[in-house]
């Protein structure tokens, strides 16, 4: 630490550091008391295999020294330590499970036992209100009455086709925005960014149900991605003694968690107010999920969701379908980019039941192509590359190893999706593999191949919508355009990186030329 040279005197210098060397100080007393209780804990314990880290800090620093981000350092210990292996984090034990069986019998055999999820960082628990969400709740009542009221009263098939009106508005924007952008670009789109504010568009009417311009919806879209970037997992989650030196940032993000409530409690306001309003126009206003929480009973609880707990639970929709479903259409306009024959399959597809009518909802159900591409695409690009983060409600094993419930259980989707045993040629991308007549499940239920969404009791509630929306956006984007590479980007590279989801490592820029339609043709 370098001294910085002051005016003031060597007095003041001295007394500005006194806080900061008491800081140290104590960190490293505790720090070492820690960590002989975890040593001496861990050596009762069979953990899985894994690579020899420091004392303290773990396997922290060599994943720092690395250089790489966390799902390619895992991508590379992968083959070394095998099926199931532990990576010590600082503070926190990370067990890492990349095999088909084992994920089987943890999230479907034994799934209860895994239902629960770890402790929070303080900064999340603050944006979850205490695990108070579908997702960070732990196994019990809470949870749910959470999830079986976004299940049944949102996210089913019957109340997901209420909202075909607002998928068409939402879409029909994307497609006038992309032929603009291509008119003012000599036929150049972003393809991430456009399909993002679709998808975000669609889940704020779902979400909030008012009408908002389109300055609102940037105002709230910006307010999501700052929550996102605040959440991102800082050194003191790790090392929760470092959390004094971390103050400014926690104010930062107590900041953030207050301008969220300002801007979203409005809306749940003028939503509330309209319900209330008995004229004729009011009360024909769409649905939306903010209905189901005004009055929502929780097990165990006497009152319904408060002001800071519906702005949760309201965050957490939008984000939990917004970049998950936008990532999985860029990479999917890439692979039918890189090869012209599937889009042109997916395309005959496409036409084959719509004709010269725009694709809706409802037609997506009847194209095998289609639906065989969008699961060669979950399983090649999963938006994330770990399941939600996992935990056991008391002390088992695992394949022969002890699993204990102060650690974080990872599940590694990707090479479950790549594995030789259950694919043919599994790296690479044929949705031809899905017209076979096996059909694959993808909620693991009978055997685990390909877990997109997650398995098991805390399966991603969205899988439905998820599914609806990546299908009907690539068959409306190939139904109108057709997508071509970018000079800048030909050949299309699939390197990745994690954002918020595992993105494209270059943001997808490509050429569309608008198709004729059917009646056009002599």
């Amino acid at each position: 630490m370098a001294v910085p040279s002051s005016s003031t005197g060597s007095s003041a210098s001295s007394s500005s550091f006194t806080p900061i060397i008491f800081t140290l100080a104590a960190f490293l007393v505790s720090a070492v008391l820690l960590h002989l209780g975890r040593r001496s804990k861990s050596k009762s314990l069979s953990l899985p295999p894994g690579p020899p880290g420091w004392p303290i800090v773990g396997n922290l620093l060599q994943f720092a020294q690395s250089g790489k981000q966390f799902i390619h350092y895992v991508r590379d210990l992968q083959p070394i330590y095998g099926p199931i292996f532990t990576l010590r984090m600082g503070s926190r034990t990370l067990i890492i499970i990349s095999s088909n069986e084992l994920a089987h019998e943890a999230l479907i055999d034994r799934g209860q036992m895994f239902a629960t999820r770890p402790r929070e960082n303080p900064t999340r628990a603050v944006f979850s209100c205490n695990k108070f969400t579908v997702n960070a709740a732990l196994h019990g009542p809470v949870w749910r009455s959470l999830r079986r009221n976004m299940v049944y009263n949102m996210l089913s098939n019957t109340r997901l086709r209420e909202f075909q009106d607002v998928r068409e508005v939402a879409l029909d924007k994307l497609i006038e925005r992309l032929r603009s952008e291509s008119e003012s670009t000599e036929g150049s789109v972003l393809v991430l960014r456009n399909v993002r504010f679709a998808v975000f568009c669609i889940l704020l009417a779902m979400c909030f149900g008012v009408d908002m311009d389109e300055k609102t919806v940037e105002n709230v879209d910006r307010l999501m991605k700052k929550v996102l970037i605040v959440l991102n997992p800082r050194l003191d989650d790790y090392l929760p003694l470092l959390g004094p030196l971390f103050s400014k940032q926690r104010r930062e993000a107590m900041d953030v968690r207050e301008e969220q409530i300002q801007t979203l409690v409005p809306l749940i306001e003028q939503r509330r107010s309209e319900l209330r309003d008995p004229s004729p126009e009011k009360k024909s206003r769409s649905f939306a999920y903010l209905d189901t929480l005004f009055d929502l009973k929780i097990e165990g609880r006497k009152s319904a969701p408060n002001h800071a707990e519906l702005v949760t639970l309201c965050s957490e929709f939008l984000n939990g379908g917004t970049d998950t479903t936008a990532t999985a259409v860029e990479w999917g306009i890439a692979r039918l980019i890189e090869n012209p024959e599937i889009q042109s399959k997916l395309y005959a597809d496409v036409v084959s039941i719509t004709g010269d009518r725009t694709v809706s909802g409802k037609d997506v159900e009847q194209m095998p192509y289609l639906n065989a591409f969008t699961k060669e695409l979950l399983r090649k690009h999963p938006p994330t590359y770990f399941s939600l983060t996992h935990a056991v409600l008391e002390p088992t094993k695992l394949g022969g190893y002890d699993i204990p419930t102060d650690a974080n259980v990872e599940f590694y989707l990707k090479p479950m999706a790549e594995n030789p045993k259950c694919w043919t040629e599994p790296t690479q991308f044929q949705p031809e593999r899905f017209l076979s007549g096996k059909e694959t499940d993808i909620t693991g239920a009978t055997e685990v191949k390909m877990i997109p969404f997650g398995a098991g009791r805390r399966i991603c509630p969205g899988l439905a919508m998820g599914m609806l929306h990546i299908s009907l956006m690539l068959a409306r984007m190939v139904q109108e355009f057709e997508w071509l590479a970018h000079p800048s980007q030909d050949p299309v590279r699939f390197d990745e990186k994690l954002e918020f989801t595992v993105v494209m490592e270059k943001s997808l820029q490509a050429v569309i030329r608008p198709r004729k339609k059917l009646g056009d043709y002599p």
